[in-house]
């Protein structure tokens, strides 16, 4: 009999995180949720970390949609639900998904907390999770989860290299709105500290606009990085 739920986690060169991200994943796998690692080539021993906590490794070329289509057909899961791997979910995640999927829900997400000093964190958490309430968008940090049926549907991720997450919202969207969970997924607001909290609004929002204009994900990663 599958699982219930399967967790994904897409992961490159995450050796530093990989092992506390999947140990505090132990008491939802010991209730009979699945864990699958897709890691897209690691060099630094993520995949033999992680073995020892998941269910399955699955390899896939790097790129997060990539890994994250990778994982789901892997997974044998009749829920598939993507987390960062430097996310945590709260406690009841299994729970809090699979009654928002029997309440009639085909998708949904977290609301989030990005860990770090910086206040305006707090900000622009409040931010992303007002915004995406708004909008029925989610973002990857938010642990969208979906049924199989409506991610097959839809084709699963589209294999771009940014903003894979608004443009499966956009397609989930037409399947249902989603159900935004209040519960707190906890993710590493390193990225924000790493390039400087307001240089990195800036740049998330300028790239949002310009794909909303209808700019390519492949010319826009280029600009991210």
């Amino acid at each position: 009999m599958p699982p219930a739920l399967s967790i994904v986690v897409p992961a490159l060169n995450e050796a530093a995180v990989i092992d506390a991200t999947l140990q505090a994943l132990q008491p939802l796998r010991a209730r009979g949720i699945e864990l699958v690692l897709a890691d897209g080539g690691s060099h630094d021993g993520t995949a033999a970390r992680a073995a020892p906590w998941v269910d399955a490794v699955t390899l896939a070329p790097r790129g997060r949609a990539l890994q994250m289509n990778a994982g789901a057909a892997r997974a044998r899961g009749d829920a598939l639900l993507f987390l960062h791997a430097d996310t945590r979910l709260p406690p009841c995640a299994d729970a809090c998904v699979l009654q928002a999927l029997a309440g009639g829900a085909c998708w949904g997400r977290f609301d989030v907390r990005i860990e770090g000093r910086p206040w305006m964190l707090r900000v622009v958490a409040a931010s992303m999770n007002l915004r995406s309430r708004l909008t029925g968008i989610a973002t990857g940090d938010q642990a969208i989860f979906v049924t199989r049926t409506a991610f097959e549907r839809v084709g699963g991720f589209p294999l771009q290299p940014l903003m894979e997450d608004v443009e499966i919202s956009k397609r989930l969207k037409r399947q249902g709105r989603p159900a935004c969970l209040r519960q707190r997924v906890l993710t590493s607001g390193r990225r924000w500290e790493q390039r400087g909290v307001w240089r990195t609004i800036v740049l998330m929002w300028r790239l949002r606009w310009r794909y909303w204009r209808g700019e390519s994900a492949a010319r826009l990663a280029e600009a991210y990085r």
